[in-house]
C-alpha cells in the first residue's frame, strides 16, 4: 500500500525543478522515430564531412523539396522556398510566411565547418623515400589525437585555367587512406616529458601518402614524382595547383551507432553538423508558416566566423536586406524584429572527467535539447547573453511542443569558455539564444551524441520555425 505523500513532498514536487531523462518520457513510437530520423542523419554526416559537401548536399534536399535559387530583386510571395548559395560554402535556406516581413523572420543559424587539418599551399614532399604533406591545422584541436589515424582527403584545387578539380579520397571501400605517424612508446622517451598540449607539435602533424618510387635511376626525388604521376594521371594535376587548392584531411571513420542499445552516435563533425542538419530537416518540413522561416549554414565558426562565408560578414544581413526589399520594407526593420535560435552544440557532462564542469548547470546526455543562455570565457568576454524575455519566450516554446529541454553551460566559471555566431547575429540587433545538441569529446576527431538529444533539437527547430 503506497505511502500517503506529505505536504512538504507535495509543495516540493510543485516547487522544484526535476530534470527529466528523454527516454523515460518518449512514447516507443517517438523512441522508433528517433531512431529513423537519425539514421538519415547518419548518412549526412558520411557524405557532408566538409563545409563545401554539405552545400552540395544541402541544395540537392532543397531542390528535391522545391526550394529554388534566389536571386535579389526576384519576385516573392507567401509560400515560396528559396536557397542562396554563398561561394559554395556557406548556404540560406527561406520560406516566405504570410505575416509582413516587417515582422521579423525565424532564423536559425548553424555552422557547417569542423576542427581539421588543412593542407599548406606547398604541401608535398619527400624526406628519405617517404613522400608527405606539410600540414596546418583548422579550428581548436588537441593535435596529439590526429595521429595514427585513417584520414580522407577531400576538398577542390583550381588549376591556371580555371577548371576546378574536385577529390575525395578514402571514403569508399577500396580507397587508400591517409596517416599521421607517432613515436613508438620504446622511442618516445624525451616526447612523453613534453607537456600534452605539445606532445604532437603543429609541424610534425606531416601526412605519408607514399613509399614507391619512379622506377628511373635518373631523377631525385623519385617517390615524390611518383605520387605527381599519380595525381597527373587521375586528376591532370601538376604541383603549381596546390597552390591555388583548398584540400582538407578528415578522419576516414563512418558514423556509428554507439553502445550495446545504439543509443548513441559517433562520428566525426557533430560539431556543428548536428546543428545543421536539425536545422535543415526543420526547415525542409515548413510548407505553410506564419513568420518567414530562415536557415543560415555558415562557414568559418571553428576560426572566429571571419571571411566572406563566415557570419562575420555582411552575406546573411545582405540577404535579409534583399528579402525586405521585395516586399517594400526597411531591412533594418526586419533584423530589429527578427529572432535567432543560434543553434550550436555543448559540452555534454562526462563522468571520466567530472570536474571540469558544475555539474548543477552542466548538459547531460540524453536530457535533451540544450539552451545556453551565454557562452564566453571567464567573466562572459565575447557573449550576447541572451536577455531574461527572450529566454521565457524559449522556454514557453519547449513547453508548449512538449519538447525535452536543459540548460548548460561551457564548463566552470574560471576553467570554461566557447563561443558561437550568436554574438554576431546580436551585434546586428535581433534577439539571439543558443540552442543545440549537447556533445562528449568536442572537437576530437570522433564525437559523441545521444540519439534522444539530437531527435529533440530537431523538434525544437520545427516548432520555431513552423510558428
Amino acid at each position: 500500500m503506497s505511502k500517503e505523500k506529505s505536504a512538504a513532498e507535495l509543495l516540493k514536487e510543485q516547487l522544484f525543478m526535476k530534470k527529466k531523462h528523454a527516454a523515460l518520457v518518449m512514447t516507443d513510437a517517438e523512441i522508433a522515430a528517433c531512431d529513423d530520423f537519425c539514421e538519415s542523419y547518419k548518412d549526412f554526416l558520411d557524405s557532408a564531412k566538409t563545409e563545401r559537401e554539405a552545400v552540395i548536399t544541402t541544395i540537392a534536399k532543397a531542390e528535391k523539396e522545391g526550394f529554388r535559387e534566389y536571386t535579389p530583386g526576384m519576385t516573392l510571395k507567401e509560400g515560396d522556398k528559396i536557397y542562396y548559395n554563398n561561394r559554395g560554402k556557406a548556404v540560406i535556406l527561406a520560406v516566405i510566411g504570410s505575416e509582413p516581413i516587417e515582422k521579423g523572420v525565424h532564423l536559425a543559424a548553424a555552422h557547417i565547418d569542423s576542427p581539421r587539418i588543412d593542407l599548406k599551399q606547398n604541401p608535398l614532399y619527400e624526406d628519405n623515400e617517404v613522400a608527405l604533406f606539410k600540414t596546418h591545422y583548422y579550428g581548436g584541436i588537441k593535435k596529439y589525437q590526429w595521429t595514427t589515424i585513417p584520414l580522407a582527403l577531400h576538398g577542390v584545387a583550381v588549376k591556371k585555367d580555371g577548371t576546378k578539380i574536385t577529390v575525395r579520397i578514402g571514403e569508399e571501400e577500396n580507397d587508400p587512406v591517409f596517416f599521421i605517424s607517432d613515436l613508438l612508446p620504446h622511442l618516445a622517451q624525451e616526447q612523453v616529458k613534453r607537456t600534452l598540449s605539445e606532445g604532437i607539435k603543429g609541424e610534425e602533424l606531416n601526412i605519408i601518402v607514399g613509399s614507391r618510387p619512379f622506377r628511373d635511376d635518373d631523377v631525385s626525388e623519385k617517390v615524390k614524382l611518383n605520387i605527381m604521376s599519380i595525381l597527373h594521371e587521375k586528376y591532370g594535376m601538376i604541383e603549381s595547383d596546390f597552390l591555388s587548392a583548398e584540400f582538407e584531411m578528415v578522419p576516414a571513420y563512418k558514423a556509428k551507432d554507439i553502445g550495446f542499445d545504439r543509443s548513441l552516435v559517433g562520428s566525426y563533425g557533430h560539431d556543428d553538423r548536428v546543428c545543421a542538419y536539425t536545422a535543415l530537416e526543420a526547415i525542409l518540413g515548413c510548407n505553410k508558416v506564419s513568420k518567414t522561416a530562415v536557415v543560415c549554414l555558415t562557414d568559418k565558426e571553428e576560426t572566429g566566423s571571419d571571411g566572406n562565408t563566415g557570419l562575420c560578414s555582411a552575406y546573411l544581413k545582405n540577404f535579409l536586406y534583399d528579402l525586405a526589399e521585395s516586399f517594400g520594407a526597411k531591412g533594418r526593420t526586419v533584423i530589429a524584429n527578427t529572432e535567432c535560435l543560434s543553434a550550436d552544440v555543448n559540452a555534454a557532462f562526462d563522468p571520466t572527467f567530472p570536474d571540469v564542469v558544475e555539474k548543477r548547470n552542466a548538459a547531460f546526455l540524453n536530457y535533451g535539447v540544450v539552451v545556453t543562455k551565454f557562452t564566453g570565457a571567464r567573466g562572459k568576454s565575447g557573449t550576447s547573453d541572451a536577455s531574461a524575455e527572450f529566454v521565457g519566450r524559449v522556454r514557453a516554446l519547449m513547453e508548449k511542443n512538449n519538447i525535452v529541454w536543459q540548460t548548460g553551460e561551457l564548463g566552470k566559471v574560471d576553467l570554461g569558455g566557447g563561443g558561437t555566431v550568436a554574438a554576431y547575429l546580436a551585434n546586428l540587433d535581433m534577439d539571439v539564444i543558443d540552442v543545440g545538441v549537447p556533445v562528449l569529446a568536442m572537437h576530437a576527431p570522433y564525437e559523441v551524441v545521444a540519439k534522444t538529444d539530437v531527435y529533440m533539437t530537431y523538434k525544437a527547430f520545427c516548432a520555431f520555425l513552423s510558428e
